[in-house]
């Protein structure tokens, strides 16, 4: 089955305007961002120590950051010891030949997957195609989405984008030709659908002998692997097969089973709204006799030694992947996912993937170099990060870089260079005072029209007329 991938994709304004004419896309947003946020509100208004949890999330994490290659190591001496493989991976095309070599190793010609942001940022599905072997997804929002020959649009909910009428359509136009049909009288029900769904996927659980996994933590003293989610596909993946592929981001270590309970309070009410997932699976290394009886896990940095170099930018590595962020932001509310051109959309993608593209190393494309500047900066999205991330703030250090790589327009740095020099000087900034209030002063308003930036700038904005007379003069006359 052909996997579209964001390759390619233009800048975000492109796409934003595209999705903003989408009416049936802005209302599935909106109906399930405010339902989710509603419900998210209620979870962490049961906990009265919620911001302390924050805090103590966001410290571990800074933890992690700061000890990450000790804390490295010690996981792969204690996942080697109980039985895996660990596997290092500089970036995608290193993680992806890893995990197609294991598959073609075991002479297997398909895979089921649990839901992974890390598997989709190296795009991983298209890679495994490339070399003749099967991806299927297996969580239901996914599974739509590659049914559908679509892109996912949200960290937790790949498929917010679809309503279950389209749903339905989707399963009845495509499930016959990637394994059981649906249903021939399939409604919209959700239960309708989601049945349809367990019966078509549960053929390729009993079936596949090869399981690709991402992983929310891994416990670095004991080397175990936690992956949580709500539907059971991925109890299923991390059981059923015999052998077990985890493509994991180096960052999401936590150093003790003391601090991963931390984030098991933190990540259900943030992404799911529940005091706890469902299904908690944790595995370490291998046993034999139960489960995969060969497990490989590949240590992914793809842009994130990069990232950690950034005092500012670094902070983005804490993320859990929740999504609070993408519920609360208006921007995403009414863009949606695919307009980010990256696995990771929303506000968190707008700090994570220039980094990981390596926004702080070298001039990047314009559609990366786009995405700082994908955010209103109402600061929404720090307030509902369960580990404080300051979004804004990082955005603001983004497009900075982005502005020195780009060197502006020429018209703007010439403006920028002399308004520059205006304010270095007071006796130059009492002259510009005089002129502007001499020759604008008392103007109602002032609203600058012309091409190309200066449109940019001042298309939409009013600015404020300089007073007639500036306030170092008013004091000057009443002091003398």
């Amino acid at each position: 089955m052909s996997t579209p991938t964001f390759l390619g994709m233009p800048p975000f304004p492109t796409t934003a305007r595209e999705a903003l004419k989408d009416g049936q896309l802005r209302a599935n947003l909106g109906r399930a961002t405010a339902t989710i946020r509603d419900k998210r509100l209620r979870a962490i208004g049961e906990l009265p120590d919620w911001e302390a949890l924050r805090e103590t999330g966001a410290a571990i994490k800074d933890d992690v950051l700061a000890r990450l290659p000790e804390l490295l190591l010690q996981l792969e001496a204690n996942v080697t010891r109980a039985g895996g493989t660990v596997h290092w991976a500089r970036d995608a095309a290193d993680a992806n030949r890893i995990v197609a070599d294991i598959v073609k190793r075991h002479e297997a010609t398909e895979v089921v997957k649990v839901k992974s942001m890390a598997t989709q940022e190296i795009e991983l599905n298209a890679a495994l195609e490339d070399e003749g072997i099967d991806v299927w997804e297996t969580d239901l929002a996914e599974l739509i989405v590659q049914l559908g020959h679509d892109l996912p649009s949200h960290i937790l909910v790949p498929a917010i984008h679809r309503n279950r009428t389209e749903i339905r359509d989707i399963f009845l136009r495509e499930m016959a030709a990637a394994g059981r049909p649906a249903p021939v009288d399939l409604t919209d029900e959700p239960a309708a659908l989601a049945e349809a769904a367990r019966l078509h996927l549960r053929e390729k659980f009993l079936r596949a002998r090869v399981a690709v996994s991402g992983g929310n933590f891994a416990v670095a003293d004991t080397g175990t692997i936690v992956v949580l989610e709500s539907e059971g596909n991925g109890r299923m993946c991390l059981t059923l097969p015999e052998v077990l592929v985890t493509v994991l981001g180096i960052e999401k270590l936590v150093p003790t089973w003391a601090d991963l309970e931390v984030f098991l309070q933190l990540l259900p009410r943030s992404s799911t709204a529940e005091r706890m997932n469902p299904y908690t699976s944790m595995w370490t290394g291998v046993t034999p006799g139960d489960g995969p009886q060969e497990f490989h896990l590949v240590l992914l940095d793809n842009g994130r030694t990069g990232t950690l170099a950034d005092p500012v930018g670094r902070q983005a590595l804490r993320c859990i992947r929740c999504s609070a962020c993408l519920n609360v932001c208006p921007v995403y509310a009414r863009t949606g996912g695919r307009a980010y051109g990256s696995a990771y959309p929303g506000p968190i993608g707008a700090i994570l993937t220039p980094q990981l593209r390596g926004i702080n190393q070298h001039r990047v494309d314009e559609q990366t170099a786009s995405l700082p500047f994908a955010s209103s900066l109402c600061g929404a999205c720090f307030d509902a990060c369960p580990v404080r991330i300051d979004i804004p703030e990082v955005l603001v250090h983004l497009r900075a870089k982005v502005v020195e790589q780009q060197h502006g327009h020429l018209g703007e740095r010439a403006l920028m260079a002399a308004a520059g020099a205006t304010f270095a000087r007071p006796g130059r900034l009492a002259a510009a005072e005089r002129f502007g209030g001499a020759v604008l002063g008392g103007a109602r308003r002032l609203r600058l029209r012309g091409p190309g930036w200066v449109h940019a700038w001042f298309g939409a904005r009013d600015l404020t007329p300089p007073a007639r007379e500036s306030f170092r003069t008013w004091w000057r006359k009443r002091v003398h």
